[in-house]
């Protein structure tokens, strides 16, 4: 269950205000830890241009996510607000935190996910909405190419996981 410290208005305006990847991951991190009391500090960001049909990946034993950039690149072009591709990146990057935490299956991290938008943002919030339905509901109608061509090497976002705390306390 949510800590209410925080609530619902708070992680409202934390990600409708979230200015970039680090911002947007940090409301990640802190949703996790109040509805799971888990976090793991030291991740990274990298981007690639995927396959269309795959929005990142958590390669198992490693601190990386690699998120589709491309597609974020599709979903900055195709919604009116900031809002709506920050809950994207939200949906993306907490489905692949869950994986780094330990989280395996697929249909559990789908349902976690779910579970921390609702309780995070509330049940009417577009986070939840693409929880429930699916982070690709934003680009119905889109007309999206049916692949992307690779344009070289992957990107590493800086400053992506800044440390609140010192890692030996």
């Amino acid at each position: 269950m949510l800590n209410r410290h925080k609530g619902v208005d708070f992680y409202r305006s934390k990600l409708k205000e979230a200015n970039g990847y680090g911002e947007v991951w940090n409301t990640v991190k802190e949703t996790v830890k109040d509805c799971l009391g888990k976090h793991r500090v030291g991740m990274m960001l990298f981007l690639d241009h995927l396959p269309l049909q795959l929005g990142a990946y958590h390669s198992v034993g490693t601190n990386n996510i690699v998120l589709n950039k491309s597609l974020v690149e599709i979903v900055e072009a195709t919604v009116d607000s900031r809002l709506e591709v920050n809950a994207f990146v939200y949906s993306i990057l907490l489905h692949e935190y869950l994986h780094a935490l330990g989280y395996m299956s697929e249909h559990e991290v789908r349902r976690l996910v779910h579970r921390i938008s609702s309780e995070s943002f509330g049940k009417d919030h577009v986070a939840t909405n693409l929880a429930e339905k699916s982070p690709w509901k934003l680009l119905q109608g889109a007309g999206i190419p049916s692949f992307v061509q690779s344009k070289g090497q992957m990107e590493i976002v800086k400053d992506f996981d800044r440390p609140s705390q010192d890692y030996i306390s």
